[in-house]
């Protein structure tokens, strides 16, 4: 399996945003959403600010691969669930990146609603 690099980690991690692209089934990119994406460790990981009937992240588990753009890096990736013990460590860095939005919108993506709707982001070989 890939990893990411340090650098492709850093420069995604500090991004404000990321452009997220699922696969159709013949394999071509779906148009990509603008979200946020945090750092957690050597992973990264989106969350679905309106819960498992989000269209994007319904697509994004159903075709299980993607693209992504952010911080000047684009990688094909795959779409796989977090670990049960990373989602404190995520919640905090939504709260450190932008906490500077408020509670209400910071709140749609963090705590234990937001817990089922995490993906973390694998690069794909």
């Amino acid at each position: 399996m890939a990893t990411w690099t340090d650098e492709d980690l850093d420069r995604v991690g500090r991004a404000e945003e990321l452009q997220l692209a699922s696969r159709r089934g013949d394999g071509t990119l779906r148009p990509s959403v603008t979200m946020w994406v945090v750092r957690a460790g050597d992973d990264l990981y989106v969350r679905s600010a309106y819960g498992p009937d989000n269209p994007w992240y319904r697509r994004a588990k159903a075709s299980g691969a993607g693209h992504v753009r952010a911080g000047g890096v684009e990688r094909d990736i795959l779409f796989a669930d977090a670990g049960a013990d990373v989602h404190p460590d995520i919640d905090a860095v939504y709260h450190a990146k932008y906490g500077r939005y408020g509670p209400a919108i910071v709140g749609s993506v963090v705590g234990d609603k937001a817990v089922p709707v995490t993906i973390r982001l694998l690069p794909r070989a």
